[in-house]
């Protein structure tokens, strides 16, 4: 047999055999891999999805969580499995920011995963202490020109999505904060609530009840448009053009996932998504429900992680390594 038509007969038959995989699948338990701490947000969405997918599919979605390294030790184990749809894993904006901000050495964080679709999309909330002379956003960015230096900004975290969030905001409007990192939103809330820092952008659902109280004054919502959840709370971009910093939630898996799985997940996810039990939890948490396919997801990943490079070139701040 020519050589050609060796190779055209031997993808013809691998071609078939994935095919056919694919049409059994699954045949045993899935795992889901949460990378971190059960009760967050990626846990809470990982289990839903887990029960609504298994009850179709026929087999358990098992959630492994898997904490650590600001979610790195989990994305890590997820690239290294078989792309043959028996493990994925569900990952925050986090994952970008981090990705950008110290860049894993064994894998791209990019071209090594496939995404299989946005379950989630929310903002940060801008918020500043009372003692700040400032109602709006225009107002800040006058009072932060005029005090180069003067007011702490909490963040969770040096690479973080806050973080990275307030350097855009920092290049976009030409202003000076002092970065006060904090572990997790809890202490930097309980900061600014104490005056301990004058200005932070958190979770909107954490945020609002200080906000209620009178704790907070919240000023603007990160994403590009105003949150449907807080119709009467600005954008920051309607201010500042072109700003957005939203916090997402996504799936994906290892690079090489059979089209079919593929599909057949971004359908299991959508279902799973569209249940009023979905909808509860999704609002409960400030999250507009994810839409679109497998190659969007994917696009959204690439596109926040270089966005995320090119704010950390332009604000002269070096990638970690180790």
């Amino acid at each position: 047999m020519h050589q050609s038509l060796k190779l055209a007969a031997v993808l013809l038959l691998s071609t078939a055999a994935a095919t056919a995989s694919a049409q059994k699948y699954p045949t045993k338990p899935i795992r889901l891999i949460s990378p971190f701490a059960p009760g967050g947000g990626t846990d809470q969405l990982g289990r839903l999805i887990a029960v609504k997918a298994a009850e179709s599919l026929g087999q358990p979605v098992v959630v492994d969580n898997r904490p650590g390294a600001g979610g790195a030790i989990g994305a890590e184990m997820a690239v290294r499995s078989a792309p043959d749809g028996y493990t994925f894993i569900i990952v925050s904006a986090t994952y970008a920011a981090g990705s950008a901000y110290k860049p894993p050495s064994s894998y791209d964080p990019i071209k090594d995963i496939q995404g299989v679709a946005v379950l989630g999309t929310t903002g940060l909330l801008l918020t500043v202490h009372p003692s700040v002379p400032a109602k709006t956003v225009q107002e800040l960015i006058t009072y932060a020109r005029a005090n180069p230096n003067k007011l702490n900004f909490g963040t969770v975290g040096r690479g973080s999505n806050v973080h990275l969030a307030l350097e855009l905001f920092k290049l976009m409007t030409k202003t000076r904060f002092v970065d006060i990192a904090y572990k997790g939103g809890g202490p930097a809330m309980t900061a600014i609530v104490g005056g301990e820092i004058q200005a932070t952008a958190m979770s909107i659902v954490p945020s609002m009840p200080h906000v209620k109280a009178g704790r907070v004054r919240a000023l603007a919502v990160t994403t590009a448009k105003r949150s449907p959840y807080l119709p009467d709370i600005p954008a920051v971009a309607e201010t500042v053009p072109g700003y957005e910093a939203s916090h997402w939630y996504a799936m994906w898996g290892p690079k090489g996932l059979p089209k079919p799985i593929l599909t057949r997940w971004n359908q299991e996810v959508v279902k799973a998504l569209s249940t009023e039990e979905a909808s509860t939890r999704l609002k409960a948490e400030g999250l507009e429900p994810g839409v679109g396919t497998p190659e969007q997801c994917q696009d959204m990943i690439r596109q926040t992680i270089e966005k995320w490079r090119r704010v950390m070139k332009e604000a002269g701040i070096t990638p970690e390594h180790g």
